[in-house]
């Protein structure tokens, strides 16, 4: 960010992630991220996550010229922005004109798609997008590739492909979000990952882990005493046979690596693709 000015800048959350680019510095990579505020003026807007304990941290210490817009999930602002209140509902304040939507009217589920809406349902305002066009966009919008995408059912199997989800942030949400048994397949490499972050999550929701990656060890020792199968693989293809093998009807193959693909993949993307073929092969 040198000369490029943003109108209205978004920040979602700060976690750990691309470390190795910040010489393993976490605050040299959340101070990159704020300067998506680089040159904004009083006439801008500055959309943020109010419960992300980084942000709400650099929110109360900077002096920020732009506007101020957050969004939380734990109760009424003092402030105009989003919320949710205790019905369930996405209560949005913006320019002096509110208006409330169920989260259960939403097309994507999961908390992270919800403080992504707020997001966007902000942004929009700010823009000048009508409430009603915000309530259908949120109502019909369908969900991209390799982001919690449904792949198939097999034999009462469930084959969700979140190949996207390349840190532990992302596989955190994906995880959290799962209702079913899940038989996790994890890896790739490794970005410096705090493991220890998600074994409670793990503890809770994950009755088997197929590992896809060249080296698996880091993994296998922070949930090999949490998980009692572990299974490594080498290809999407053992991964997806092997998922499937462990898996009764009833359960969920979630692929969220929680690390990047450049040990057997081109990309998060080509990941997602092959193992969306190895479930349709089947």
């Amino acid at each position: 960010m040198y000369d490029f000015k943003a109108d209205v800048a978004v920040l979602l959350n700060i976690t750990p992630d691309h470390l190795d680019r910040y010489n393993n510095s976490f605050d040299a990579y959340a101070q990159s991220k704020f300067r998506i505020l680089q040159n904004q003026g009083p006439g801008d807007h500055f959309v943020f996550f109010q419960d992300d304990p980084v942000i709400a941290d650099y929110v109360s210490k900077a002096s920020i010229p732009s506007r101020l817009y957050p969004f939380s999930a734990s109760g009424p602002l003092s402030s105009e922005g989003a919320f949710i209140n205790e019905n369930q509902k996405i209560v949005m304040n913006i320019k002096s004109e509110a208006f409330e939507m169920k989260i259960k009217d939403l097309s994507l589920t999961g908390r992270p798609n919800i403080y992504n809406s707020m997001a966007s349902a902000i942004s929009a305002r700010l823009v000048d997008i009508r409430k009603e066009v915000i309530k259908q966009s949120f109502t019909e919008f369908e969900n991209i590739e390799h982001r919690l995408e449904h792949v198939s059912v097999i034999r009462g199997v469930e084959f969700i492909n979140d190949s996207k989800a390349t840190n532990i942030n992302s596989a955190w949400y994906a995880l959290e979000s799962m209702n079913k048994p899940v038989i996790w397949v994890v890896g790739g490499v490794d970005k410096g990952n705090d493991y220890s972050e998600l074994a409670g999550l793990v503890k809770d929701k994950v009755k088997a882990i197929v590992c896809m990656g060249k080296d698996n060890r880091r993994i296998v020792e922070a949930f090999g005493d949490i998980v009692p199968t572990i299974v490594e693989t080498g290809s999407a293809e053992d991964a997806v046979k092997s998922a499937y093998f462990l898996g009764i009807s009833g359960d969920v193959v979630l692929l969220s690596p929680a690390c990047a693909s450049f040990d057997l993949f081109e990309n998060f993307e080509d990941r997602g693709r092959q193992f969306k073929k190895a479930v349709l092969d089947l």
